[in-house]
């Protein structure tokens, strides 16, 4: 299954590491009623694993004139600040991967759609950010999710090639990037179940990251 000799590993952050997808649904929605409106669920789904300033630009298409992304984004802001204020989830078996991989000598590196600022807040509230060798953001590359690039950018930090890299995802669009980088993807899916084209470019769809520490087991 593992094409390559394994060097590292690079970990997608919202909704694999982080259990925080629902929390960002649940903050879009209270936002848009903040300003009159109702969110659509589909259209909160459509959005995972897009960077937030594209997520903005489908709310404004989404509502289309008259609509104040501006305010909109203030109501999300303070939602998403109440949410996270007991402290920020983590999904089932992060933890026990995390040291897995530490004890097998092998660096590791976050590669998310989200800014650097949010990034690291969101990893140091959740007490994982020092366990990173690495972290990159769509802040670092000129282009997000689908395209490789954060993925590339991830590996470069860790001076491993990434055909030589883990890569886990829960989204299809990191998926797609994963796999357009060159690394042996995995899908964890969150939310949303995973695309023909995900299934098709992962090297298997994981049910969790326990999952994931047991495959691993039997192939490091």
């Amino acid at each position: 299954m593992l094409r390559k000799p394994v060097e590292a590993a690079l970990f997608d952050m919202d909704g694999l590491l982080l259990d925080t997808e629902a929390i960002y649904i649940q903050a879009m929605q209270a936002s848009a009623r903040s300003v009159g409106r109702d969110m659509p669920l589909a259209l909160c789904h459509a959005m995972i694993g897009v960077p937030g300033p594209d997520c903005n630009l489908m709310i404004e298409r989404h509502y289309g004139e008259g609509f104040s992304i501006a305010e909109y984004r203030q109501h999300f802001s303070g939602h998403l600040r109440r949410l996270f204020e007991p402290g920020i989830p983590l999904k089932p078996g992060v933890v026990e991967l995390l040291d897995f991989l530490a004890d097998r000598g092998l660096p590791v590196a976050v590669a998310t759609s989200a800014g650097r600022t949010s990034a690291e807040h969101h990893l140091g509230k959740a007490d994982l950010l020092g366990r990173f060798n690495a972290v990159a953001t769509r802040d670092d590359v000129e282009r997000a999710k689908p395209h490789p690039d954060v993925y590339l950018e991830a590996a470069r930090r860790l001076g491993i090639a990434p055909e030589r890299c883990l890569a886990f995802e829960d989204s299809n669009i990191g998926l797609v990037a994963a796999h357009a980088a060159g690394t042996m993807a995995f899908i964890v899916p969150d939310i949303l179940a995973p695309s023909e084209e995900a299934r098709t470019k992962s090297l298997q769809v994981l049910p969790d990251l326990h999952a994931a520490l047991s495959l691993l087991r039997d192939h490091l």
